[in-house]
């Protein structure tokens, strides 16, 4: 978040009226002008400028926003949602915020140095067709190009201005400028013009000029900043605008150029970094701050002659300096910043000591990226969880507390508008809203938060950024302008009381020719549009100032709803009371000497040579030419100082010109200074009610008409008396709605009850009345004392809403990293209320009160699995409890799925994942078979499958463990039969066996080519699985050959006749292969055969009976194997294999059709395991190899 209106990481930038004043205001104003009308290889402005989409900023991610300045309407480097002069987008970019170069975004930061550069893309064009250009919501022209109807003329002669013009020779083809105007009794003006290659992205020429006399003339200084080098940037120290810094363009070198003396001389000092903004510091002016292209935050103490880097890995526009009188150290920067864990926190330092052990964590926990914004007393940040955002903010730098917003609201966004008199300006945009937002405002902390108002236009800026309709009247606390949507129309509303109350702003009763004009609320008013412009150098569309309090000027229409094609300008003089309309098209109005006349120039994009100067606010206007011929204007700058009485013109005379600029001195406009004959009295009040946010104000202004000069040393005069409190000086409290009786009454959700929760017995506390004053509200007696919050005793209360939460809001955590806890009650004396929390895995802790959890409880669990963890509460009125189950998980790594080679069909094939490393917790497994799109789901990590089709079938399990997902995949061969035998090797295979997966498929099918070699036999009749574990052995699977199904009796002689042919090879040692040069292995029949012939058929044939006797006899054999396999040495070999590899063995595992696929329990123990395994083999229906890792190589998750 940023000064100015911003949302939680995901909130967004909006800005208030008189920000933009504040930006507007030269002290320290560095500005860039983008001409438009200039030839350039660039493609149609400024939809499509390479440079606007360089310098563009994606759209935010959704969270916490503040609007840079505090404002709402638009900021130094963000689109304010109006186009500029003739229709160009206008852009800003104060000095600290800005992108040098177009490199990158560079959103402005709160007031960091509004003396910095300042984005105009001015339209105008130079020899370009009039339409073109003109923004296509406005109305077309009517009547000549500079004749728009306006207010009554005075006189028809044409009057003269003192002005002086200078063209910046050999800059024809530069297409973009930047401006500093010193101000403050300094004549001094610096210019950088700049040929930006929007093919290439950067800066190709520029030429810097100086100017001693206010811009009558200019000196060029490309000699004494180098003839060679090309810059890109201004930058001026906004307490000392005698200091300058030029960035040169970094596609060539990355240096700067530092000036003490108001530009007069430089000093180059080469960068071993790349700039992309700089933060100035509001006291110190040798204090910068400097953000790098690759997210590096360095620091500097002389004003950019050496830089020390503070942190990396710094979230872009997320860093602020210190505030005066709220933080200790001047030094102390607050920052975003991604740590070594991966997460984003709050961290703070001193530029001088940012190392690791000197940075402090304000903020205990991880926060949301983009969500750290330090505003005037308050900090904001923003915290997801379980998928839903939560605020929290710090006031004064006290603990940060839970932003308190309407239960239901569910803000998807939030913008920080306003913190301006300790209140908090916010705009939230709910569950059910899509492109209109409400505003709400807080108390003084900053926590609990009130409707103020429902349905807020917003609209989205050419940069993605949001633009909120709401505007802030400068110069008068309380008023506040919004457009708000009501039945699909938008239409424009008033408070004068920060938002406790808004009417329709009521149309002019006359319109320009002094006819009636017939408007009745509610059904008809004025409206106004409200962006503020993003372009220094034009007026806005609105605009008011803290010098002429009362005088606002605005582009709207009148009728039933706002419109963007039939508008005027109107004006107030009485704060938005009553208005007038003074021109029928769009112009740009500016304030001089202190509001006391005012300067128009026509919204066009022809030439022009005319203004027109009012001195009765806009009540008559007269026609003043400032050039002897037609200008195509791009800006114009006025002085910065609040007396503001000369203006300089940019602009071209014909499509190849040089830049002109026109001075225009209006000092001869003003015939004497102003004496007490020339002044008069304002009362502000809202509708004849002469009270307004409590008080009575009375103004002494300037009489309309005088045209006298205030000059430099005039002082405001404000007389102000409190008035008596009644109940518009109140709005409802935290949890109250305001009802149709107009009065406040608790929301369904609310209980007032709950605002003692957090006092003890003995203690007292303020209990709300469901009304608070209006914070910066005068008022005196009254109602006060009715509706002031009363002091009570503490109840004494039970412990009731007990609830226990992780700090991520998740369910799952790994073992050996911590998990916070966080304990909230609903009801109950905190400080009186023993809490426990059992963690479930044997150790629990106890607290005497609440305010040691208030951070969280952190504990680690040393072994995987799921813990019940249980929280209890007591006091001596009663108890509550509650329960989390928080599965805590070990990183899985691997996954072997341990498969049959061969299945019989429409027979039960048991299939286990074998899971590294095996204690890794609760794991989900996901089973795909064949082309299956939809998995079967178990806790289990074996599962009982039938394979109804012949041939290679797939098998893929996944395992999901937390965030983590890992899966294998394996093939079976599926036959109604097939005869399988085992086979050992000479003994020099096994000192080159390495035991593993590849080797051993390797071998597999080196021993299948030497068979299909030495007997004829289809090698796809053929499979040999190689044992893990030493001594090698395999198993050799004789398949029946393809399509034989249907001839099953020959088929099994054919099959006979196979065994047969191969055992003969085997027996006459035929069979073998050469491993490697020299080494030759031979391959044996090994005695017995545990699976002589598998079948599925249920008829009593000879062959069953003799596989029957088989069975049995293998059963004896096998038992007498395992009880006495040490006696038996060719026997050991086999047993010793399984021994080793038992958890790689399948057991079987009897799963109903019916019994549901999703159950918890215990692992299979590896005796068990084991033992099945051998039962499967004896009795025939799979045969099962092994083809995973000892258990030897799959150890437990060790603890941390």
């Amino acid at each position: 978040m940023e000064k100015g209106t911003n949302c939680f990481p995901t909130c967004h930038t909006v800005f208030l009226a008189w920000t933009w004043l504040l930006l507007l205001s030269w002290c320290c104003t560095g500005a860039e002008i983008t001409c438009r009308s200039c030839s350039s290889p660039s493609p149609s402005w400024p939809s499509s400028s390479p440079r606007l989409r360089q310098e563009q900023r994606p759209p935010p991610p959704r969270g916490l926003r503040s609007w840079p300045g505090g404002r709402a309407g638009g900021s130094a480097g963000e689109p304010g949602g109006r186009a500029g002069p003739r229709g160009a987008a206008l852009r800003s970019a104060g000095a600290g915020g800005a992108a040098p170069g177009g490199r990158g975004p560079a959103a402005p930061r709160s007031r960091r140095s509004s003396e910095g550069r300042r984005a105009l893309a001015a339209g105008g064009g130079r020899g370009m067709p009039a339409a073109e250009g003109q923004r296509g919501a406005r109305a077309q022209p009517r009547g000549p190009p500079e004749e728009g109807r306006a207010a009554r003329l005075r006189g028809s002669e044409e009057l003269r201005l003192s002005t002086t013009a200078f063209a910046l020779t050999g800059d024809a083809a530069h297409n973009q400028a930047m401006v500093h105007w010193s101000g403050h009794n300094s004549s001094v003006i610096l210019i950088l013009t700049k040929l930006y290659d929007f093919n290439l992205g950067s800066v190709t020429e520029s030429s810097l000029w100086r100017s001693t006399d206010y811009g009558t003339t200019y000196e060029k200084l490309n000699d004494k900043v180098g003839l060679k080098t090309v810059l890109s940037y201004l930058y001026v120290s906004p307490t000392n605008k005698r200091k300058i810094m030029l960035l040169s363009d970094p596609e060539i070198e990355s240096s700067i150029l530092i000036s003490s003396d108001e530009g007069a001389t430089y000093q180059k000092y080469r960068l071993n970094f790349y700039i992309q903004s700089l933060l100035f510091h509001p006291k110190q002016e040798e204090w910068i701050l400097a953000y790098s292209l690759d997210q590096k935050l360095y620091s500097s103490m002389d004003f950019g002659r050496k830089w020390q880097l503070m942190h990396e890995r710094v979230t872009p526009n997320r860093f602020y300096w210190s505030v005066t009188g709220l933080d200790k150290e001047p030094d102390l920067v607050h920052m975003e910043a991604r740590t070594a864990d991966g997460h984003t926190h709050y961290l703070t330092c001193r530029i001088q000591e940012c190392s690791e052990t000197k940075r402090s964590g304000p903020f205990s926990r991880s926060i949301d990226i983009s969500s750290l914004v330090v505003q005037d007393e308050y900090i904001f940040i923003q915290v997801t969880a379980g998928g839903r955002a939560n605020y929290y903010v710090s006031y004064r730098r006290e603990p940060f507390a839970q932003i308190k917003l309407p239960k239901y609201s569910l803000p998807k966004d939030m913008h920080i508008i306003s913190t301006d008199e300790n209140q908090v300006f916010a705009a939230v945009q709910e569950w059910n809203q899509n492109d209109t937002y409400n505003l709400y405002i807080s108390d003084t902390r900053g926590v609990y938060f009130t409707l103020a108002l429902e349905n807020v236009k917003s609209s989205r800026g050419l940069e993605g950024n949001i633009i909120i309709d709401l505007y802030e009247v400068a110069g008068i606390k309380g008023i506040f302008l919004a457009n708000r949507k009501i039945d699909d129309q938008i239409k424009t509303f008033i408070t004068y009381n920060k938002g406790r109350d808004w009417r329709l702003l009521q149309a002019p009763d006359t319109d320009l020719r002094g006819d009636p004009v017939v408007c009745q609320p509610p059904f008809c008013s004025l409206h106004l549009h409200l962006q503020l412009s993003e372009n220094p150098y034009t007026s806005g569309s609105i605009s008011s100032k803290e010098t002429a309090p009362g005088l606002l000027v605005a582009t709207g229409n009148i009728g039933s709803e706002l419109s963007y094609t039939d508008v005027g300008v109107f004006i107030s003089s009485d704060g938005g009371n009553s208005w007038r309309q003074i021109f029928e098209e769009e112009y740009n109005v500016w304030f001089l000497d202190w509001g006391g006349a005012l300067v128009a120039m026509k919204h066009t994009s022809v030439p022009i040579r005319h203004m027109w100067v009012s001195f009765d606010e806009g009540r008559s206007w007269s026609k003043y030419s400032f050039t002897s011929t037609p200008l195509f204007v791009d800006g114009s700058l006025v002085d910065p100082g609040i007396e503001t009485q000369i203006m300089t013109v940019f602009g071209h005379f014909s499509l190849r010109s040089e830049w002109q600029l026109v001075k225009v001195d209006y000092k001869s406009i003003f015939s004497r200074r102003c004496n007490k004959d020339d002044y008069q009295t304002w009362h502000l009040h809202n509708q004849g009610e002469p009270c307004v946010m409590g008080e009575r104000k009375i103004y002494k202004k300037r009489k309309p008409g005088a045209q006298c000069s205030l000059g430099r040393d005039y002082s405001q005069t404000v007389v102000s008396e409190p008035c008596v409190c009644g109940q518009g000086d109140f709005e409802c409290d935290y949890g109250y709605e305001r009802h149709s009786n107009n009065q406040c009454a608790p929301a369904f959700w609310f209980s007032p009850s709950s605002l003692s929760k957090d006092c003890s017995i003995g203690q007292s506390y303020l209990n709300s009345t469901g009304y608070r004053r209006i914070v910066s509200n005068n008022c005196t007696d009254g109602l006060r004392e009715k509706y002031m919050a009363k002091m009570e005793k503490c109840p004494g209360k039970a412990p009731r809403g007990l609830h226990i939460l992780t700090t991520d809001g998740k369910l799952v955590t790994e073992q050996g990293h911590n998990a916070t806890f966080i304990i909230l009650m609903e009801e109950g004396d905190l400080q009186r209320t023993n809490i426990q929390l059992d963690f479930g895995d044997g150790i629990a802790v106890s607290y005497a009160n609440f305010s040691p959890v208030e951070d969280g409880i952190r504990h680690v669990y040393k072994s995987a699995g799921i813990f019940q963890v249980t929280a209890y509460a007591e006091n001596s009125l009663g108890s509550d409890t509650a329960v989390l189950f928080l599965h805590v998980l070990c990183p899985v790594e691997h996954v072997h799925l341990s498969v049959p080679f061969v299945a019989i069909r429409n027979k039960d094939v048991n299939i286990t994942a074998v899971v590294w490393p095996s204690q890794a917790g609760t794991l989900t497994y996901f089973w795909w078979f064949g082309n299956s799109t939809k998995p079967l789901i178990t806790l289990e990590s074996s599962i009982s499958y039938v394979f109804a089709v012949e041939g290679m079938n797939t098998v893929t399990v996944q395992v999901s463990a937390g965030n983590t997902l890992i899966q294998d995949t394996k093939e079976i061969a599926v036959h109604e039969y097939f005869q399988s035998q085992l086979l050992s090797f000479s003994p020099n295979l096994d000192y080159h066996n390495p035991d593993i997966p590849e080797w051993r498929q390797d071998i597999g099918k080196v021993i299948r080519r030497a068979l299909a070699q030495v007997t004829g036999i289809p090698d796809e009749q053929i499979l040999v699985a190689v044992f893990p574990g030493l001594p090698t052995s395999a198993e050799l699977f004789i398949l029946p050959h393809k399509n034989t199904t249907e001839r099953r009796k020959s088929s099994e002689a054919d099959l006979e006749q196979v065994v047969e042919i191969l055992f003969n090879a085997l027996n006459q040692n035929l069979v073998q292969f050469e491993l490697k040069p020299g080494v030759e292995v031979i391959v044996y029949v090994t005695q017995l055969t545990l699976a002589p012939l598998v079948d599925s058929s249920t008829g009593h044939s000879s062959s069953a009976m003799l596989m029957l006797l088989s069975v049995v006899f293998v059963g004896l054999a096998v038992f007498l194997i395992y009880k006495f396999k040490r006696k038996i040495p060719w026997i050991n070999i086999y047993a010793q294999v399984q021994h080793d590899k038992e958890q790689e063995m399948i057991g079987s595992v009897s799963q109903s059709e019916n019994a549901p696929k999703i159950t918890l329990s215990e692992f299979t123990d590896p005796e068990e395991l084991m033992d099945k395994e051998l039962d499967t083999r004896v009795m025939g229906s799979i045969s099962t190899i092994a083809n995973s890792e000892s258990t030897k190589e799959i150890p437990n998750c060790t603890s941390v």
